[in-house]
């Protein structure tokens, strides 16, 4: 429950800030061409809470906290004062309106890029990516690809830790060839490797695009020392501590932590020996095998294993001075932003399946998973959605700001608006295709449940 109540909330807030972004876009350059604003909202529905400024202008804060909306004077929809028809939004010319509706998205872009901004100064600690393992005839073996190298390019990109190189894998989804450069410290070489992909099989849903193509990352070995017992689990009510070496099981001597789950596979409900080695001696104790009810053949004992220590120089800082940071995050910012275009071609080539599309769910998981991380990852998280969001809104549907500025481009072109008719067509017709594919993207969210 409490995990539900932090996505959910961490959800609230990340889409609050994003929608105040967005919208104070549309609001602050519409001000600065003249026209007369009537509401700002963050979310739809009931307000929770308003006030009004000296221009008139209403402030809202609603019960729904699913986007937010800036309404402008319009002759239009509105009955208009004649002496206000010079600052209604339908009487500006085309230009100032492409400029109103093109600060939404663009207000997101910058957006991005203060948050990454703060993020590299604040600096975030990541690993150095290392490849720990290779899977025999996998795409990486195939291509030659060794073990204990640091990969430091996919393609053209240089990339300094997993999360980089998640994202330039991706980018590389239906292509059929990558380039993958590795670095190897000792003697400051480097190797390139083409790794075919004509193969590959990637389904974001069971796996990361990493170990699709058989890289295991490396990780520091696992021991069979307990760093962690779980309160009211099997091995606390047995009397296990943390910081205990399980040496044998019924006699079986436990070199591996694989070799414990392997040897309670079967046995929930049952009571085994179990030998630990506590402060240099060694301590036998019986322990009644958990299980979970819905699979008995899974036994548990509900202690963690703890690993041994990193390498010097595998975990590092994330972190850049005052300018050197803001290089960074406009670079990070268009990469994040040519990948959404790309994943877009991608969906409609087929390259990309519409089972990859995430809604309000899996963002909300992302957000309350990011926010547990600490501020740099809630900050990350931020500027992600953000530059998604300005992306979609660019989308040239007609109820989107993309579709506004489709037809004000083509009244600039041809000098004469587009018809009301045809704009209320358009407008359906976009409803109806933002509907399916809301309703696609929440039906892959319940299924990943």
């Amino acid at each position: 429950m409490f995990d539900f109540l932090w996505s959910l909330g961490a959800f609230i807030i990340a889409l609050g800030i994003l929608v105040a972004v967005h919208e104070w876009g549309h609001f602050i350059v519409a001000r600065k061409c003249g026209v007369k604003v009537l509401r700002f909202s963050i979310g739809f529905g009931k307000p929770l809470w308003r006030t009004t400024d000296k221009q008139g202008t209403e402030y809202v804060v609603a019960l729904i906290p699913l986007g937010g909306y800036v309404r402008m004077l319009d002759s239009r929809v509105d009955d208009v004062d004649p002496k206000d028809q010079g600052v209604t939004f339908n009487s500006q010319s085309v230009l100032k309106r492409i400029a109103i509706i093109a600060a939404g998205p663009l207000t997101n872009f910058i957006f991005a890029v203060i948050a990454l901004y703060f993020m590299y100064l604040l600096g975030v600690e990541t690993v150095r990516p290392v490849i720990g393992n290779v899977q025999p005839d996998s795409i990486a073996a195939q291509a030659g690809l060794p073990r204990d190298v640091q990969i430091s390019k996919i393609g053209e990109r240089e990339v300094k830790d997993w999360s980089a190189i998640n994202l330039e894998l991706v980018s590389h989804i239906g292509k059929d060839t990558m380039q993958v450069t590795t670095y190897i410290e000792s003697n400051m070489s480097q190797r390139s490797y083409s790794l075919d992909l004509a193969g590959w099989q990637f389904d974001p849903e069971t796996q990361s695009a990493i170990r699709s193509l058989g890289i295991e990352p490396f990780r520091p070995a696992i021991t069979t020392n307990i760093g962690l017992v779980a309160k009211d689990s099997p091995a606390e009510l047995a009397g296990i501590n943390k910081d205990d070496k399980i040496l044998s099981i019924d006699g079986t001597p436990i070199d591996k932590w694989e070799q414990i789950g392997e040897y309670l596979t079967g046995r929930g409900g049952d009571t085994v020996g179990v030998m630990l080695l506590r402060e240099g001696r060694e301590v036998p104790v019986m322990v009644t095998v958990g299980y979970r009810e819905d699979n008995p053949q899974v036994g548990y004992l509900g202690v963690v294993p703890q690993s041994e220590p990193w390498p010097e120089g595998y975990i590092f800082t994330h972190q850049y001075g005052l300018v050197a940071a803001l290089g960074a995050a406009m670079d990070n910012t268009w990469r994040l932003m040519t990948l959404s275009v790309e994943m877009i071609g991608k969906l409609f080539t087929g390259d990309v399946s519409v089972k990859n599309l995430s809604g309000p769910i899996s963002i909300a998981q992302g957000a309350g998973a990011s926010a547990g991380y600490g501020l740099v990852y809630f900050l990350s998280f931020l500027a992600l959605i953000s530059v998604n969001l300005g992306i979609i809104n660019l989308l040239p549907l007609p109820v989107l700001d993309g579709g506004h500025l489709l037809y004000y481009f083509v009244e600039l072109v041809t000098g004469k608006p587009v018809p009301e008719s045809v704009q209320e067509v358009g407008f359906r017709i976009g409803g109806v295709l933002l509907f399916m594919l809301m309703a696609v993207a929440i039906v892959n969210d319940i299924t990943r449940l």
